[in-house]
């Protein structure tokens, strides 16, 4: 099975008034969407990459939000064939035990955070509970990980602090998205690299366009742990198709097309 690992999609009742306000953020820096941010047209997009599931990487953006984006999650879990989403928690929140309880009791197996949306840096004491709560749980974490245009001054979730928290947390399992830092290429070789992460090559074709970084992707994806790389796109902001096509240049295991993704999932 070929598995996107890293895929976004809202309610259909959403979607407009999301990918709209998220396209104005991104269409600046060059990313443009290519879906209608709908979990139909998602699905539609992976079946033309050739890919047989996808992974829904909700993220709740403020504590009040966190329970509708759970109940969404858990909505589309048993209402699509191929899209299996995640849950998410706000560090503000006040009910972060009882949420993961909900997701796990759903089987839901892990959660998505994204700092630079929340405003507090991935190594921040803040984050503790949330990372105690999953590690206790045997729940994974996927962050996002270096440039986001939504705050392009300040890197919220560097290597740096992501070895950290791996050093504090030794039974979380997380995985840092874009090639383990978009456009941290250096720093992701210097500290995360070798180490127990997982990455996902989301974006991975699009900065390997970029002449500088090229090299530096590539070698991030053939000198790490190929048991803890997953094939991620970042759709709608990337085309399936076109990060498969990259990681099939590289020659990549073939387990990091499917394989690693289901052992985390189960």
């Amino acid at each position: 099975m070929t598995i996107d690992f890293h895929t976004h999609c809202f309610p259909d009742a959403l979607a407009p008034r999301a990918m709209a306000s998220l396209s104005a953020t991104s269409a600046p820096f060059g990313v443009y969407a290519i879906t209608d941010g709908t979990a139909s047209d998602s699905e539609a997009h992976l079946r033309r990459a050739g890919v047989d599931g996808g992974v829904v990487c909700n993220i709740a953006t403020n504590a009040r939000q966190q329970t509708k984006v759970n109940d969404f999650a858990i909505h589309l879990n048993g209402t699509s064939r191929i899209l299996t989403a995640l849950g998410s928690v706000h560090p503000a929140s006040e009910n972060i035990e009882s949420e993961l309880d909900r997701l796990q009791a759903a089987g839901i197996r892990g959660i998505k955070l994204h700092p630079d949306y929340v405003g507090i840096e991935i190594d921040d004491p803040r984050f503790t509970p949330i990372f105690d709560g999953c590690e206790a749980r045997g729940m994974f974490v996927i962050t996002h990980a270096g440039f986001d245009p939504i705050s392009p001054d300040h890197i919220h979730a560097s290597p740096a602090m992501l070895r950290r928290v791996l050093d504090r947390h030794p039974a979380l399992t997380l995985i840092a998205a874009h090639v383990g830092g978009m456009h941290e290429c250096s720093g992701v070789l210097e500290h995360l690299v070798g180490s127990r992460i997982y990455i996902d090559t989301s974006m991975a074709d699009l900065m390997a366009k970029v002449p500088e970084e090229a090299p530096l992707v590539k070698e991030i994806l053939t000198s790490h742990d190929p048991a803890r790389i997953l094939f991620g796109s970042d759709l709608p902001w990337t085309d399936p198709a076109g990060n498969l096509a990259y990681l099939h240049s590289l020659g990549m295991d073939e387990r990091v097309y499917g394989e690693n993704a289901l052992s985390l999932l189960r």
